[in-house]
């Protein structure tokens, strides 16, 4: 197995990065993101929490370059900044919900 060569800034860039889509509002809002453009009011009223809370998220979500935002009119819109995170949150929603991970864990139990 090849381990990755990360330097430390690096490994901490991506901690970090990581580290922004364990907050379960951060995430919501990442999610909300998706598969569509929203903008900060439809999120907040989306997610029952205030505009202000929403907004301050964002802002983190941009400067990470998870989201992109695109201002119309007075409205913001936000949605994902590239397919890579897009992919990555899918996959991981896959594995985690969409297919049966511990059908092969029971499988092996049972033949014991």
């Amino acid at each position: 197995m090849t381990m990755i060569d990360l330097d430390t800034r690096q490994k901490t860039e991506l901690a970090e990065t990581f580290g922004l889509l364990a907050d379960p509002t951060r995430l919501s809002v990442v999610l909300s993101c998706l598969d569509q453009e929203r903008s900060a009011g439809d999120i907040a009223r989306d997610l029952g929490v205030s505009q202000s809370l929403v907004s301050h998220h964002l802002r983190l979500l941009r400067a990470a370059r998870m989201l992109r935002s695109e201002r119309r009119g007075k409205h913001i819109f936000y949605e994902m900044a590239d397919d890579c995170v897009h992919d990555v949150l899918k996959i991981m929603i896959n594995h985690m919900f969409d297919h049966d991970h511990h059908r092969t864990e029971t499988t092996i139990e049972g033949a014991n």
